[in-house]
């Protein structure tokens, strides 16, 4: 299966070479002479002007010639794979890391949905280093996320903490009171609407409030 490059930062590839001191041909041999990549120096100015874009294996080795982390030729991780590639880890290293079959793990990866157990999606959240909402977003939960706060907000927010503390791994008390918030910010918004009594604009706060749940829900819980 073919992999989409991670998204690339070149500005900073080029200002890391630059900073080094480094000409493209420098960086070409460097990847050649260490990594066995036969790249050539018109390829690398290619990826520094947008132009192209290095594959996992290149990106990795680019890193090594410009003495950064993979990390730093990265613009912005947001899927398991770009926060694997930033850590860099391979597939392998990851799986045994958190204790799956590799086999597993790739797929998972190549399908964009964590499967894992409660005991290993903490042990993918240490190993790349990811936070309750970037874990979220990278395991694919954030659709299932927001609709849970959507009927949190609009029904009975009691019911929806636990399946909300199974999704998301924060303690039980930041949840509750974020979901109590999201209840009360939801109804005050239509009570105030419905109080205007304007036609043709009752609810459409409220609709304006759920179409940003989860980031009311993350401000809610706070850093």
């Amino acid at each position: 299966m073919h992999q989409p490059s991670p998204p690339f930062d070149a500005l900073a590839a080029r200002r890391l070479r630059e900073g080094l001191g480094m000409l493209p041909e420098h960086v070409a041999y460097g990847l050649r002479a260490q990594y066995g990549l036969f790249v050539e120096p018109e390829t690398v100015f290619a990826w520094e002007r947008g132009r192209a874009v290095p594959d996992e294996q290149e990106l990795t080795a680019l890193a090594g010639v410009l003495w950064c982390s993979p990390a730093d030729l990265i613009a912005a991780a947001s899927t398991l794979r770009e926060h694997r590639v930033a850590r860099g880890l391979s597939t392998e290293e990851l799986a045994r890391r958190v204790g799956v079959a590799t086999h597993t793990y790739q797929r998972m990866e190549d399908e964009g949905r964590w499967r894992g157990t409660d005991r290993q999606t903490v042990a993918l959240a240490e190993a790349l280093g990811l936070g309750p909402r970037a874990l979220i977003t990278a395991t694919g939960g954030d659709e299932a996320l927001a609709e849970l706060l959507r009927d949190a907000a609009t029904t009975r927010w009691q019911a929806y903490v636990k399946p909300t503390v199974k999704l998301v791994p924060l303690p039980k008390r930041v949840v509750e009171a974020a979901l109590q918030q999201l209840h009360s910010d939801y109804h005050a918004r239509m009570t105030a609407v419905s109080s205007w009594g304007a036609p043709g604009t009752t609810g459409d706060e409220g609709r304006a409030y759920l179409d940003g749940i989860t980031e009311h829900f993350w401000a809610a819980v706070g850093p």
